[in-house]
């Protein structure tokens, strides 16, 4: 059975033609780290960190600002642009149909949300750090039961990147234990998105992406 992976790479390349050189390599990159999510089947932390550098090589874009507002502000305006295009709701069937029930999980897990560790790293006290995730949790769950698309979304990932930063910061150990539900539903919900967002990207060529950090460069 051809995996989702390869029929989009073939996608792809039928339709390398008539896109922007570069829109091809964003997506051609991000293809690839989907492929190696592919080949570590039976490893979700490879798994997890191949499918957000493909996430990071779909979003990113080449800006002079370089600070943690203007990534923000950057992934922001990618989201709002998936939503715009996604008419057949599969980032709504992702987050409501097929993955409520990991999503709502996310959502109320105190050690995917930042100002949690900010907490621990200050000294503050849990009322500061417990307040604020209460709210969150709060804003977060009225989302998803008036079908917000975009901003849920953003909850959503914004929860995975926390967890994204402990795996690629060093702050989790290799298949632990102690993260291990986590993990598994950030693979299983990334490995649901992915291919739904290459596919609006392909089916969207002709909307600005914006341009990619690091462009191939020809000797």
């Amino acid at each position: 059975m051809i995996s989702k992976t390869t029929h989009l790479k073939e996608l792809l390349r039928s339709k390398r033609g008539d896109m922007d050189e570069n829109d091809a390599v964003r997506l051609h990159r991000a293809l690839s780290w989907m492929r190696s999510a592919d080949e570590h089947i039976d490893e979700p932390d490879i798994q997890f960190i191949s499918l957000w550098i493909a996430l990071n090589t779909l979003y990113g874009v080449d800006e002079e600002r370089h600070t943690s507002l203007a990534e923000r502000d950057i992934f922001q305006r990618f989201i709002y642009k998936l939503n715009r295009h996604d008419t057949d709701k599969a980032i709504y069937n992702c987050l409501w149909e097929k993955f409520s029930g990991p999503v709502k999980a996310l959502i109320s897990n105190q050690y995917v949300f930042a100002p949690f560790w900010a907490a621990q790293r200050t000294g503050e006290g849990d009322d500061v750090w417990r307040d604020r995730f209460d709210k969150s949790a709060t804003t977060a769950l009225s989302f998803l039961k008036h079908q917000k698309v975009p901003e849920l979304l953003s909850v959503v990932l914004d929860r995975l990147y926390v967890l994204r930063i402990q795996l690629v910061h060093g702050g989790a150990t290799y298949q632990s234990q102690v993260n291990r539900q986590q993990v598994i539903d950030g693979v299983h919900m990334l490995s649901f998105l992915m291919p739904v967002i290459v596919n609006i990207m392909l089916t969207e060529h002709t909307e600005d992406w914006g341009a990619i950090y690091f462009p191939v460069i020809k000797a």
